[in-house]
């Protein structure tokens, strides 16, 4: 552990009788993409086409935060890019948080991978010695890199957690949070224009900045600005508020002696569901997923996780139980207990009933989740639209009851893509077709996108007859990762009406014609 010890203290003024201790987890986005898909290749979290955070692997290839996609790959060309998911991050970060819960109260978490709290320096012996505790316990949670800092204030705390060696920690001595904040940069205000501005006025440390008159700085720079010189100065931006704990939600009935039939054990747990949703009602929330343990002979033998495409009712929640232990061939010893764990919370305001009602039908939905327990879940799928060129690109295929997440926005420009209306079938694998000009010669695009010769004969499947063109529209060129010699694809696509009526979506790629979908 170590301590610093600056020149000066602080004057006594700006001294602070409540010490804040930050703890840092470096580079969360990645740990907590780790932990769902663990990999020994170098990683990077990816927030539009930009590096969020990589792995320490990544670091040593040259990659760093905010560099661009295909800079980083030709630094790491093993590099693994994962998508940001900000909600995982949070769930992932809630096992930290309650960790820290368990051992010292008032915990308040500042965004994933970063809380602040009290140090519970009496009772440890210190603030040195709290955090080495605090550190400890996190390495029993599979929490290998945390720093921590301890200061009088939030922000220096947090600066010293972040300049602290791994599994360490760095103490600023009461009434020194100014003096050690004064030869920071600038850039540790992480305020992109006022930082450029300050540059640009000649003040690069805090200590210049905190110089100027609070006054002038409230003038010149408005409430943010006044808020980081208050930083800048070693002052408390606000108060620190620790988050309640939350309460214990899930459910869990034991059975004496244990059951053998199905239906007894439905029965049985129909009170305890109903306690479970009133529970979840008192705290105003609504469970969407939950999970089905099954213990028999003192032994987990059969865990599920359900989700509905609404949320859970009492009713819902025996029938899944029910449909559990039918389907649960291993379940072959009477039931000892069963355990109701709500995985997927969301606020009980965002599923009221509108004026006129709305939402699923009951009666769908029972029937849904009854055909995907005997299938299996990811057996049945719900459509949905997400962004992409293609037809097929633009589908979303969810489990049914899963919450969809799309990971292209379908707001965002995608040149080459088609206009409306898209096709109404989209044929999973591309049929082999054929368009050929008036005289019998190949139809084709050259390397500019333009047409080599009018289309006048297709014929939009293998069998299909020949007809003539009644209209046609495109290309829409597209040259897709051109950077990329094994996946290139430079392909154009054309919306192709015949004299019958029928319309078709078609592409060619190096001469050779393929119908993807029809419009109907």
């Amino acid at each position: 552990m170590s301590t610093e010890s600056p020149a000066r203290p602080g004057p006594a003024a700006e001294r602070s009788t409540d010490r804040r201790l930050v703890v840092w987890c470096p580079d969360w986005p990645v740990v907590a993409a780790l932990m769902r898909r663990p990999t020994e290749a170098p990683v990077a979290v990816m927030s539009g086409h930009r590096v969020l955070a990589c792995s320490p692997e990544a670091r040593d290839d040259g990659v760093r935060r905010g560099m661009r996609r295909r800079d980083a790959q030709a630094r790491c060309p093993d590099l693994v890019l994962l998508d940001h998911e900000p909600e995982a991050e949070a769930r992932a970060f809630e096992v930290v948080l309650g960790g820290l819960e368990s051992i010292v109260p008032g915990v308040a978490p500042l965004r994933p991978g970063l809380c602040a709290l009290r140090p519970p320096a009496r009772w440890f012996g210190g603030e040195t010695e709290a955090a080495a505790v605090i550190a400890e316990h996190l390495v029993g949670l599979g929490v290998w890199d945390s720093r921590a800092g301890v200061a009088d204030t939030l922000f220096a705390a947090e600066q010293a957690a972040r300049r602290a060696p791994a599994q360490d920690c760095v103490v600023v001595p009461p009434g020194q949070s100014a003096a050690y904040l004064a030869t920071l940069p600038v850039e540790v205000l992480e305020s992109d224009d006022l930082v450029s501005l300050l540059r640009r006025m000649g003040l690069s440390t805090l200590r210049d900045f905190g110089a100027l008159p609070a006054a002038d700085v409230h003038t010149r720079f408005g409430r943010e600005g006044a808020l980081l010189h208050r930083l800048a100065r070693g002052l408390e931006a606000r108060p620190l508020a620790a988050r309640a704990v939350p309460p214990e939600l899930s459910a869990e009935l034991a059975f004496e002696p244990p059951l053998s039939r199905v239906d007894q054990v439905a029965f049985s747990l129909r009170t305890t569901a109903e306690r479970f949703v009133a529970r979840l009602a008192e705290a105003g929330l609504v469970c969407t997923q939950v999970r089905i343990e099954v213990d028999a002979e003192g032994e987990l033998v059969s865990a599920r996780s359900w989700s509905h495409p609404r949320w859970f009712a009492s009713g819902d929640v025996v029938d899944r139980v029910r449909w559990q232990l039918q389907a649960a061939r291993g379940v072959e010893a009477p039931v000892g207990a069963v355990r109701l764990v709500p995985e997927g919370l969301e606020s009980l305001g965002d599923h009221a009933e509108s004026l006129f009602g709305g939402g699923p039908d009951a009666a769908v939905e029972r029937a849904v989740a009854r055909v995907q327990s005997m299938v299996g879940h990811e057996s049945v799928l719900a459509v949905g639209l997400q962004g992409g060129r293609t037809p097929a690109a633009r589908q979303l295929l969810t489990p049914w009851g899963d919450k969809p997440v799309a990971t292209r926005g379908p707001a965002l420009p995608w040149p080459g893509s088609l206009p409306p209306p898209a096709p109404a079938t989209v044929f999973a694998s591309p049929q082999e077709a054929l368009v050929v000009g008036a005289e019998g010669q190949a139809v084709g695009v050259t390397g500019r996108g333009t047409v080599t010769g009018e289309p006048a004969l297709f014929r939009a499947e293998p069998h299909a007859d020949w007809q003539p063109v009644a209209s046609w529209a495109g290309p829409w060129p597209v040259d897709e990762l051109w950077w990329d010699e094994a996946h290139a694809r430079r392909i154009a696509r054309f919306q192709v009406v015949g004299v019958d009526g029928s319309a078709w979506l078609m592409v060619v790629e190096n001469g050779q014609w393929w119908t993807e979908a029809r419009y109907d």
